[in-house]
């Protein structure tokens, strides 16, 4: 059994995953501290555990083996390479950190420490990007020419009667959250066009904010890639009833996802809509799980985590400077 530690309730996903560590047979959630004392009382006598005011007495506890970490993200190299430090292995929310330079370190850091680091990146996971992956890897497209994705929806929005969206006033922190749509719901496109488009050699950004926030609430980025194949990322708070979007366009066909409608054309086929997707792979939580208790490699490796803040770095500086910006 490994004994948790749930490291703040920051994230708008910490109730998903207590409760994605409270229904695994093999996790045991025996802690609770929050940056927010007020906050991580309560929640600790919602979960029915314990709560710790003193980060520093909850890391060095020999009970606890493992730590999930939905802090503030500008809060997530100090926590993590504390974890680190006291031998702990860590789940955390995506991103990993701010800088490609502080994502090394983490990853350095847990190297030599021999434990086991996983940051959330489930849409990896998922039956749509298993199966846009083996359209490439089959070359069903021929050569993958242009990749979109977006994923967006209405966190910002004020509902009717309120002065705010459903998403936390301190999700619109520049200093915490280190940025808005793209860091926070954009990583899912950067993560899954990273994946099957490759190597990125160069982007260009435009950040918004359509209500007047500190940071962007809609955001797009166009991307070079090794290849030579183009890319379009988007992400936003401010769009209703948005569907996921995930396209690939290629010298033999396309392939268009949006939500649960999958349509492949190709030189061959008009239009085929397949009738089974392949089976999805274990969540990244399960796939921490096995890596500890069985020593399963993780499908979410070290270069999907990396990529991922060297994007959202990138996009920042691109937009903060007017420029493109090569990698």
């Amino acid at each position: 059994m490994i004994k948790v530690a749930m490291l703040s309730k920051w994230h708008v996903h910490a109730q998903d995953y207590a409760k994605q560590a409270m229904e695994h047979p093999d996790l045991q959630i025996v802690r609770i501290w929050d940056e927010n004392p007020e906050r991580g009382e309560a929640w600790a006598k919602d979960l029915g555990v314990a709560f710790e005011a003193d980060l520093d007495k909850v890391l060095s506890d020999s009970e606890i083996d493992a730590v999930i970490v939905d802090t503030p993200t500008n809060l997530h190299k100090e926590v993590i390479l504390k974890a680190v430090k006291n031998g702990k292995h860590i789940f955390t929310e995506k991103v990993l950190a701010f800088t490609v330079a502080d994502v090394e370190d983490i990853l350095a850091a847990v190297e030599e420490a021999g434990v086991q680091l996983m940051v959330s990146l489930p849409r990896l996971t998922e039956s749509h990007y298993i199966y846009a992956q083996q359209i490439l890897d089959q070359g069903t497209l021929g050569e993958l020419t242009t990749i979109r994705c977006r994923l967006a929806h209405d966190g910002a929005v004020p509902r009717d009667g309120q002065s705010e969206g459903w998403l936390p006033a301190h999700f619109f922190d520049p200093e915490t959250c280190g940025g808005g749509a793209l860091i926070d719901l954009g990583a899912h496109p950067i993560y899954l066009t990273n994946r099957l488009a490759g190597n990125a050699t160069a982007l260009s950004a435009h950040f918004s904010s359509y209500l007047g926030h500190q940071v962007e609430d809609n955001a797009i980025v166009i991307v070079d890639y090794e290849s030579g194949a183009q890319g379009i990322i988007e992400a936003g708070f401010v769009a209703k009833g948005s569907p996921f979007s995930l396209e690939l366009y290629g010298t033999k066909g396309s392939l268009l996802i949006a939500d649960d409608v999958i349509r492949l054309r190709t030189n061959e086929v008009k239009q085929f809509t397949p009738d089974e997707l392949p089976a999805p792979i274990s969540m990244p939580m399960v796939q921490w799980v096995d890596a500890i208790l069985r020593h399963q490699e993780p499908s979410i490796t070290a270069t999907d985590i990396r990529k991922l803040t060297e994007i959202n770095q990138a996009a920042a500086r691109s937009h903060r400077e007017g420029q493109r910006v090569t990698l």
